[in-house]
């Protein structure tokens, strides 16, 4: 039986694995792959990889360790976790099962994605689902922003600061009735367009064109350098059941030192409710969840 399972590879996984195998704790990190967010990086035609902090070196290395430490490490999907007699049974999706006496909750959150022609063919081309990690780029230029709630006024927000134009579009009526919202009605550099649907994406080897169709069904086509799609993140947390107490939007809650309300499960990164979805938050993240579940551990040692 293992010490300590951690559950997926991303920023906040792989850095928990790294710290527990140097606590010399017998760790088995279970996720489809090594890397998670860091392995998508938005390419923009007038940027170079210098100017952005990605936080993708300490993330590498970590990785680079795991990828050669078979031994801990176990590269597929979870089914399901229960627990018994303080005792965790990890079901992955290949009908393996793993027993450990601790759990890293570590499996991020899933993008709302709008499933139009050409999404696919320029995600990180020019289309991305982040806003916030990219907007000090958007120097004047211009941006387009899809979706309807806080996530989305949020990126407009911030973009706006700093970019030429941006074009938030929304299928509803959008929440402006926040001071946020109310500072975004009014700012010069920003155009609101209710109502209106995503039905295409164009472009070369960037997305350089966003076609939408308003209400009354007529097609209209904005350039931009750049286009979020902000319609919110969907938690990794189906395979855990009713084990732990999640907020109101599905994520894990977590205290100050990443314990969830059940003794010996901890959680890191997207998945918890921890402020600001970025790679070095979620590493940091990673390395509170080791170190509270390697104390959890310790008198069992």
């Amino acid at each position: 039986m293992n010490d300590l399972i951690i559950i997926g590879g991303g920023p906040a996984g792989l850095t928990a694995a790294i710290y527990a195998i140097r606590k010399r704790l017998n760790v088995m990190l279970i996720s489809k792959d090594l890397g998670g967010k860091t392995n998508y990086r938005l390419s923009l035609p007038w940027i170079e990889d210098y100017q952005v902090i990605r936080g993708l070196e300490f993330v590498s290395k970590f990785r680079n360790e795991l990828e050669y430490l078979e031994y801990a490490r176990h590269l597929d999907g979870v089914e399901s976790v229960t627990h018994a007699d303080k005792v965790f049974t990890v079901k992955t999706q290949d009908g393996k099962e793993f027993k450990s006496k601790a759990l890293i909750m570590a499996s991020g959150a899933k993008q709302v994605r709008l499933n139009v022609p050409g999404e696919k063919e320029y995600t990180m081309k020019g289309v991305c689902y982040s806003a916030l990690s990219y907007a000090p780029l958007f120097l004047d230029k211009k941006a387009v922003v899809i979706g309807n709630d806080e996530l989305a006024l949020r990126s407009v927000g911030e973009l706006a600061t700093v970019a030429k134009h941006v074009t938030l579009i929304t299928d509803g009526d959008g929440q402006f009735t926040t001071d946020l919202g109310k500072k975004i009605r009014s700012a010069k550099n920003v155009t609101i367009l209710d109502k209106h649907r995503v039905v295409e994406m164009k472009g070369d080897i960037y997305a350089r064109t966003v076609v939408v169709k308003d209400s009354a069904g007529t097609i209209h086509e904005i350039s931009a350098d750049g286009t979020f799609v902000e319609m919110a993140l969907t938690p990794n947390t189906k395979m855990l059941g009713d084990l732990v107490k999640l907020d109101e939007r599905g994520r894990i809650i977590v205290d100050n030192a990443n314990r969830t309300s059940l003794p010996g499960i901890f959680a890191a990164g997207d998945v918890t409710n921890t402020y600001a979805e970025q790679v070095l938050v979620a590493i940091g993240e990673g390395a509170k969840a080791a170190l509270s579940a390697y104390d959890y551990l310790l008198p069992s040692l």
